[in-house]
């Protein structure tokens, strides 16, 4: 997995791309977590993640509830339908703000 990073007037963007799963999940967490105390918008281009595991899932649910404790925006954009599936199964959908393009 790599993931992009792309910081600009308090808005951060991580392009990731590959496998989200338990071997990458540490990666995303360490790209993703310390970005809350800097950030007031986290924008995870998902249009390259080819699959998500439950070790994904969680670091998702870890950055949407520290969003909801900050009063940060985080939004997922360009979901494949792979992985929306799975999102869509586990209800996170209800949980994410995720955008379609």
């Amino acid at each position: 997995m790599t993931i992009a990073k792309t910081f600009e007037d308090k808005k951060l963007t991580l392009v990731i791309e590959g496998r989200l799963d338990s071997v990458t999940s540490q990666q995303f967490h360490d790209s993703l977590i310390p970005a809350f105390d800097e950030a007031r918008e986290i924008i995870l281009d998902f249009s390259k993640v080819e699959y998500i595991s439950s070790a994904g899932l969680h670091i998702l649910l870890i950055g949407q509830k520290t969003a909801n404790s900050k009063k940060i925006t985080m939004k997922l954009l360009s979901v494949s339908d792979d992985v929306m599936e799975v999102l869509e199964m586990t209800g996170f959908t209800n949980m994410l703000t995720i955008v379609q393009q």
